[in-house]
């Protein structure tokens, strides 16, 4: 496409300044975000290295563009972005999804980016003093106003996450309000205080070489910053935004397990996923905040459910998307 070559400009594109005020992020600007690889891996599907100031270092993307889409179009598209799990990395959704084919006639920008392999979807807090990772910068700041400003993106957003993505995808939503037009997380980790999950947080950061304080603190001593990163506590921000969330109810192996599939990973990853969405699920019952729900009784932790819930939340996602 001569519009997609005319578009690399590799190592000199910059963002510029681009000014994200009135979308949550007042007072944010997207600086600094310069392109180091820019590569078509075909006529739809781009792999793109940035090196974002916020995070300190070069982050990887993927984006799947529309039918028709061009870099010099004078209309904007919206935006779709899906975030990964907390051991998986930004090819996930082409890797184990059908998701390049399912949007080949969809006209939505898919955008896939970088989420940590721990502690990703949040700005570390460090006791206060901040620093790299900031990964709710990077993408709510930095990478969409970068996509406005270079892709052709629109204001119009919707984010879908699983695991830990899906837990991103929920906190984004209620901490900037009116960024994204629907939220959907699958199977995610939708609470960072029930009794027992600071532990499991903690206990996992450090399995991964961080010190597992320096992301938001001490929980028993000083829950500020946990609340703050709490999808319960800061549930009532998500009131007007059309949400959908799904987990399964056992872990057990369900129908796209292999056949004699017993307890494992997926199934206690999966059931502790479901004891955060039931209290998320109860504190939104609570504000009487709608939300659609499907909570299945079978089925692990895995790409072939949330393939499947990704099909079914799209028709929602589509209408709020307008396209």
């Amino acid at each position: 496409m001569g519009s997609r070559r005319d578009f690399v400009r590799a190592g000199v594109l910059t963002a510029g300044a681009v000014a994200v005020g009135g979308l949550g992020l007042r007072g944010a600007e997207a600086s600094g975000l310069r392109v180091t690889q820019h590569k078509w891996l075909s006529h739809r599907l781009l792999d793109l290295t940035v090196y974002s100031p916020a995070m300190g270092r070069t982050v990887h993307n993927r984006l799947l563009v529309p039918p028709g889409w061009s870099a010099t179009a004078k209309r904007t598209w919206p935006v779709l972005y899906l975030f990964h799990g907390g051991n998986d990395t930004y090819v996930s959704w082409t890797r184990s999804t059908d998701i390049e084919k399912f949007t080949a006639n969809k006209d939505v920008l898919v955008v896939m980016p970088e989420g940590g392999m721990g502690g990703g979807y949040t700005d570390w807090w460090f006791g206060g003093k901040g620093g790299s990772p900031r990964w709710e910068t990077y993408h709510l700041t930095e990478l969409s106003g970068f996509l406005e400003q270079h892709y052709r993106a629109s204001r119009t957003r919707a984010v879908v996450g699983l695991s830990a993505g899906g837990y991103g995808s929920l906190i984004y939503t209620a901490r900037h309000p009116g960024f994204f037009k629907f939220a959907a997380a699958f199977s995610p980790f939708a609470s960072t205080l029930m009794p027992g999950v600071p532990e499991s947080m903690i206990t996992e950061l450090a399995y991964k070489g961080f010190n597992a304080f320096d992301m938001w603190g001490n929980p028993w001593s000083g829950q500020g910053v946990w609340k703050d990163h709490d999808p319960i506590t800061q549930a009532p921000a998500l009131r007007g935004t059309p949400l959908y969330v799904s987990c399964g109810i056992t872990g057990l192996g369900g129908p796209f397990d292999p056949k004699g599939t017993g307890y494992g990973v997926g199934t206690t990853l999966e059931e502790l996923a479901f004891y955060t969405v039931g209290g998320f699920l109860k504190r939104l019952d609570d504000l009487k905040i709608p939300v659609t729900r499907h909570l299945y009784p079978l089925g692990t932790h895995s790409w072939p459910y949330w393939q499947r819930e990704f099909h079914t939340s799209w028709p929602l996602l589509a209408k709020a998307l307008g396209v």
